[in-house]
């Protein structure tokens, strides 16, 4: 569907209200062209769910930087367009690099050698932390050794245990309550 001379006119005053703040000119903007924003920001994605943050993201973009556009950046669709892409692809790269590697990758890369963990309770002479650690549910060991030991952020403790962040958030608390009772013992 090809866009029209007048179509890109309407765009670029729509675009010129939003730069003041129009929510109205936005609405009309978004009724517009979100469902063409939303097909390229899918077939990018191939999952709905990471296209729908896309075309969130990208539509708060188009409100922040209206007054930004200028006619040599292309039609405005295309400069549109180009937002949704490139916030896509942005999303794309960061679920990536976000992505935990599984327990058996873990397991590979063991080289045997003392991790910071075991050095750092050692040097202390911590065998009572130790012992502490062992009383705790396996969940609660695992994230509070992820957490403090690996840095993993909650997000990434959520996913790499499979698990909502709120549980994850309570394994951590619980642990660290049981580990000062156990260590005020």
């Amino acid at each position: 569907m090809a866009q029209t001379d007048a179509d890109q006119d309407q765009l670029m005053r729509l675009l010129m209200k939003i730069a003041q703040q129009d929510r109205r000119a936005f609405q009309e903007l978004y009724e517009h062209i979100a469902a063409r924003m939303f097909g390229l920001c899918l077939r990018l994605a191939g999952q709905r769910e990471l296209a729908e943050e896309a075309l969130q993201d990208a539509f708060i973009q188009i409100w922040h930087r209206a007054g930004e556009y200028h006619s040599d950046r292309g039609a405005p669709l295309g400069w549109m367009m180009t937002i949704a892409r490139y916030r896509t692809l942005d999303l794309i790269r960061a679920r990536k690099a976000r992505q935990t590697i599984n327990d058996e990758d873990v397991n590979e890369l063991d080289d045997g050698r003392e991790g910071p963990l075991e050095f750092s309770l050692r040097e202390s002479g911590a065998e009572k932390l130790t012992g502490c650690l062992d009383e705790l549910s396996d969940v609660q060991r695992d994230s509070i050794l992820l957490s403090y030991y690996r840095g993993f952020t909650h997000e990434e403790l959520a996913q790499a245990l499979s698990s909502p962040i709120g549980t994850v958030k309570s394994w951590i608390r619980r642990g660290l309550m049981a580990l000062k009772r156990c260590l005020e013992q």
